[in-house]
């Protein structure tokens, strides 16, 4: 490959012709209900999907618990939460909260 491809495959796109802007890729972005909120600035997030069998064509429900960066603490169990993709902050956390869409009554 010589730079000239290079530059045009990382070329942003609607920039101008010349400039390129670093490449991050897109973040995986999940919907889920916090779960618990008992530890510091981390919340566990219970993150419900739903697939139709292969073969008998039932729709099946499966959660999964994601634990998430929560900054200021604002989160509540019963919350209405936006994560997305992060960097690893520590063993077992890899998301962070990026919005609380609906409160807990």
């Amino acid at each position: 490959m010589n730079e000239e491809t290079i530059q045009q495959e990382t070329q942003a796109p609607g920039a101008p012709v010349g400039e390129t802007t670093p490449y991050k890729g897109r973040r995986k972005v999940r919907v889920g209900v916090v779960v618990s909120d008992k530890m510091d600035k981390t919340v566990v997030v219970a993150v419900m999907r739903s697939y139709r069998h292969p073969l008998y064509g039932k729709t099946i429900r499966r959660t999964k618990k994601y634990m998430a960066h929560d900054e200021q603490n604002a989160c509540r169990v019963g919350d209405r939460v936006e994560i997305v993709e992060t960097r690893p902050l520590s063993r077992h956390k890899r998301w962070r909260v990026r919005a609380i869409l609906e409160r807990a009554q």
